[in-house]
């Protein structure tokens, strides 16, 4: 990861609390207003962020694997879904699949993931902050905002204005 990117999550640990309380008080926007700040922000913030330089979020977490997922990903390999769950996923304590290890398995040592085409719907859709209603995933953002550099800068841009 370069420096600028190191940086922002950095700064975001350092500033955890505050953001926290920012993103808290975002609940009270308008739904549609808080959708078009996000999706601005979103934009501007992947302007500047390869997301190969990072691949944090590949190295530290796991995406949830619904049962599509898992399909997917078993006929990809030729293999039984219930074969791909038992070598590489874990029921967690919310009763989600997620992987067994961190960093992803199928992640390659220059940021590539190997199963890019038959990836997670989690993963096709992290960081999650342009999609609408995002009054109900102001949580997750908080936390993603501890892993995602562009994330910390979303959040970041919007507290200044």
């Amino acid at each position: 990861m370069n420096e600028e990117l190191t940086n922002r999550l950095e700064k975001a640990e350092t500033e955890k609390k505050a953001n926290k309380k920012f993103l808290r008080n975002l609940s009270k926007v308008p739904n549609k207003k808080l959708d078009q700040k996000f999706h601005e922000a979103h934009e501007k913030a992947f302007e500047k962020t390869d997301c190969l330089e990072c691949a944090n979020c590949c190295k530290t977490t796991s995406p949830i694997f619904r049962d599509k997922d898992i399909e997917r990903l078993a006929k990809h390999f030729k293999i039984k879904a219930v074969d791909f769950v038992s070598t590489h996923l874990h029921m967690d304590n919310d009763g989600d699949y997620v992987l067994n290890s961190a960093p992803c398995p199928f992640l390659f040592d220059d940021n590539q993931c190997g199963v890019y085409d038959w990836r997670p719907n989690a993963c096709r859709e992290y960081p999650h902050t342009d999609r609408k209603n995002m009054y109900q995933l102001l949580d997750l953002t908080y936390k993603n905002s501890l892993v995602c550099p562009a994330v910390a800068q979303m959040v970041e841009q919007m507290k200044v204005g």
